[in-house]
């Protein structure tokens, strides 16, 4: 499992607590530099930034780091440089630099076995390949376990997650097949409570988020109080590009070594072979909770679109949030236009071209819902409530109110309470809808009639990679709701539902 479902009304209960603005650590803020000065020209940038608008769906924020200075950086509205978006499984790089905390510290070793670690959670009798499964064989995704074992973990039951994992046949011997195991790294992150009675929140918060100035990081918990490891953190992009520049510095930062080099080498180098395709970027091998990328880099990297990319041969790092189904387009823009324009020393300055970034990069947006602003339709729908059989997305009630202030309110009656959001005509109207995912009710909406019959809104989750659209067609007293996503998971997909209002 590598991703969470994403539905309106989803709410879950987050470990951790609300980001911190930028301002609340001002000595630990990156210190910045025009392209020109580092490198990089201010053009390369714009035409990068320019490709992902057109080819990408879509970036919501980038930080270009060169020599140790920010040369650019930019947040696509309503996404904004003080929210924290959701990593996904670039977390699991947080969860193996927790790891080679422990085992500098002398907690725990590569080679302990795992099941030393829950003796009283093992299987009966447990299998040979079991019994030789290893710390070092989490860290690598090298279980022995297959694709078909670890698929649809109850990562969001009760049941203990670590009994779960154990009881998972594990069919080769460990350290010799790949598979990409989200679970494995939640063990992970319980063999460090285990070992240091903290979470990985907690344990890393004076070792490594404190030292970075990263404030208030949020990491969602099983219901055993274990960070989830793989997946779950949310961060700030200049908190994403802290971390890459310090793994880039080899674990020195402000004169402190914080991660062993030692670690950083061994746990972005490649510890497993996972494929021999020269043009795919999740076949250059696997190191500790790293990929490897083409061209010698690595990368932490998380579902829909969440990078911290390690450029050690151009000094450079570059952090991306994003929402989008293709993560290998988003790399390939960076292969092909960010990386050739490295140049090996300072280039001239460029004031004028300077400028046109600096301008781009202030009105960079995710594009509102196009449509017309009114409807002859609107003034006979308006604030009637459209009830829908019961259904499984828990959706009982609709109704819209067009004369609402600075836009079109919707409102939604579901299993968790009364949810309503103000689209805006032709912007970005920030509100709050219920916690999703254990993280916090951050939104914002943009509405229009996209036919005389048809009212669409886009909702998107300001600290999330996810777009929904809410698509409402009128016909007499009856309405069609149609929900879609910006990107689709096993567990989230497009429904619709049809409706009735009851008599005027």
């Amino acid at each position: 499992m590598n991703t969470i479902p994403m539905l309106i009304t989803v709410s879950v209960v987050a470990a951790g607590c609300a980001a911190a603005r930028a301002a609340d650590l001002p000595s630990h803020r990156l210190p910045r530099s025009t392209p020109e000065e580092q490198g990089i020209s201010s053009p390369a940038i714009v035409a990068f930034i320019q490709a992902a608008e057109q080819k990408v769906d879509a970036l919501h924020s980038f930080m270009l780091v060169r020599h140790g200075s920010v040369v650019a950086e930019g947040w696509w509205s309503p996404y904004g440089a003080e929210e924290p978006h959701a990593l996904f499984s670039l977390s699991k790089s947080f969860t193996s630099t927790a790891v080679g905390l422990a085992v500098s510290e002398g907690r725990i070793s590569l080679d302990d076995p795992v099941l030393g670690f829950f003796p009283d959670k093992a299987p009966p009798e447990p299998a040979k390949n079991l019994k030789a499964m290893r710390i070092r064989d989490l860290l690598r995704m090298s279980t022995g376990q297959t694709e078909d074992a670890v698929k649809d973990f109850p990562f969001q039951s009760r049941e203990d997650l670590v009994k779960a994992f154990l009881a998972l046949p594990v069919e080769y011997k460990p350290g010799t097949h790949f598979v990409y195991n989200t679970e494995a790294t939640y063990v992970l992150s319980a063999i460090v409570t285990k070992v240091t009675g903290q979470s990985v929140l907690d344990y890393l918060q004076p070792r490594l988020f404190q030292p970075l100035g990263i404030a208030n990081p949020t990491w969602q918990a099983s219901a055993q109080g274990i960070s989830f490891g793989g997946f779950g953190l949310s961060l700030r992009t200049e908190d994403i590009a802290r971390f890459g520049q310090l793994y880039l510095q080899r674990g020195l930062w402000q004169g402190k070594q914080l991660v062993p080099a030692e670690w950083v080498d061994a746990a972005t180098s490649l510890q497993t072979s996972n494929g021999s395709s020269p043009t795919s970027d999740w076949d250059q091998g696997y190191g500790y909770q790293f990929w490897r990328c083409r061209h010698g880099f690595y990368r932490a990297d998380g579902a829909f679109g969440q990078f911290c990319i390690v450029m050690p041969q151009y000094d450079a790092v570059l952090a991306i949030t994003s929402g989008t189904k293709d993560m290998a387009s988003v790399m390939n823009l960076v292969w092909d236009l960010v990386v050739p324009a490295l140049k090996s020393g300072p280039l001239p300055a460029d004031p004028a071209s300077d400028r046109l970034l600096v301008a781009k990069l202030a009105s960079m947006g995710l594009r509102p819902q196009e449509g017309s602003e009114s409807s002859p339709l609107a003034g006979k729908v308006a604030q009637r409530t459209y009830a829908f059989p019961a259904n499984p997305e828990g959706i009982r009630s609709v109704s819209l109110d067009p004369s609402a202030p600075g836009g079109v309110t919707i409102s939604l009656e579901t299993g968790h309470g009364p949810e309503r959001l103000v689209c805006g005509k032709g912007s970005w109207v920030k509100g709050e809808l219920p916690p999703s995912f254990g993280i916090t009710s951050a939104a914002a909406a943009s509405g229009a009639w996209t036919a005389e019959d048809t009212y669409t809104a886009t909702i998107v989750r300001t600290q999330m990679p996810f777009r929904q659209t809410l698509q409402l067609t009128f016909s007499g007293d009856g309405v069609e709701l149609d929900v879609g996503y910006n990107v689709v998971s096993d567990q989230v997909r497009p429904y619709r539902l049809k409706g009735n209002a009851g008599p005027r």
